[in-house]
């Protein structure tokens, strides 16, 4: 199913029944006044937070979602019944605005997480309501009310624990594939990876129940002017609004205008440039890619530039799984799992 993080959708919830116009005819019973039930309330369009879904596609493709109106009432005193609400599943993370005025209106992050997104209009009286000493055979009836209508932009944010940043190529799916069961496309050339994945990073049994997991997102590759709509990131960086640690890929690259020092500064002013909290996030930082003697080599120097500002740099390849595991168990300890 293709990933999708934000679209735009029209609500319409169910128009409440007519309350109804009719009389008691009973045997013997000439005067039997008034007997109009009132009509049905319409239906809600109900959101619930969902944790076996990942992307707002589906929603992408209705377009509009009705619930059920309110049924008329009838003679008898029979009321009308209640128009059903729409119940529509939404990921974990989905964030929800009014599309015209742009506020937002609530956000679903816990499972089962539920909100009423357009109430049903209200069912109309029928003529019994109106009886009076005066009037004792009322001859109207409330229609029923319209139900609330509204034009909504969701927007989904991963639920992750870790998020995995880094330029495009550095091999940050290769790394998640090795750490997790996640499978993103996996290839040598920059902008492979299209969409966040998510992994699920394991640590000792957790058959056991003594076992530590956390989430890891694989963000795609941010590149210069992300923060401003450049490139991929732009689309992609609100997934790491919700994430607790921010684990930095960097490279040896054949480029000899970067370096991986230079790298790191240029994806942490893009952070910053996007969100001033994310520039403050707890991170770690790893050199990818060090079963290539070309990155070993470059790791010594790259290292000391790292220390002169005060951040470490460790050594890790995806490929070959070589220091990942301490990699893994660091990130669980900066998340306190």
């Amino acid at each position: 199913m293709r990933f999708l993080d934000e679209c735009t959708v029209s609500v319409q919830a169910g128009r409440g029944g007519n309350g109804c116009v009719a009389f008691r005819r009973e045997k013997y019973v000439p005067f039997g006044g008034p007997s109009g039930g009132d009509g049905g309330r319409g239906g809600d369009v109900v959101l619930v937070g969902d944790p076996g879904l990942r992307t707002l596609y589906d929603l992408k493709r209705q377009r509009i979602i009705r619930a059920e109106r309110g049924q008329h009432g009838e003679g008898k005193d029979c009321y009308g019944r209640s128009g059903r609400d729409t119940v529509v599943r939404v990921p974990l993370g989905t964030v929800v605005f009014d599309a015209e005025t742009h506020e937002k209106l609530f956000e679903l992050i816990r499972p089962g997480d539920r909100v009423v997104a357009a109430r049903g209009g209200r069912g109309g009286r029928g003529n019994r309501h109106f009886a009076t000493p005066s009037e004792r055979a009322p001859r109207r009836a409330d229609p029923g009310e319209a139900g609330e209508e509204r034009l909504l932009r969701l927007e989904l944010k991963l639920l992750a624990d870790v998020g995995l940043v880094g330029l495009p190529n550095v091999g940050k799916s290769t790394l998640i594939c090795a750490v997790s069961h996640a499978r993103p496309k996996v290839a040598d050339y920059a902008f492979t990876t299209l969409e966040p994945h998510l992994g699920v990073v394991n640590l000792g049994d957790a058959r056991s129940g003594l076992g530590r997991s956390f989430v890891l997102a694989d963000i795609p590759g941010l590149v210069p002017g992300a923060s401003e709509g450049a490139g991929l990131g732009f689309r992609f960086l609100r997934h790491l609004e919700r994430t607790r640690v921010l684990l930095h890929l960097v490279t040896w690259a054949e480029d000899p205008s970067r370096s991986p020092f230079g790298d790191y500064q240029l994806i942490r002013a893009e952070l910053r440039n996007y969100s001033p909290e994310l520039a403050h996030r707890a991170e770690v930082v790893a050199m990818n890619k060090c079963d290539l003697p070309e990155v070993r080599t470059a790791y010594e120097e790259a290292r000391e530039e790292f220390a002169r500002a005060g951040v470490e740099l460790r050594l890790v390849s995806g490929a070959t799984h070589q220091g990942l595991a301490d990699l893994m168990q660091e990130l669980a300890e900066a998340l306190g799992v």
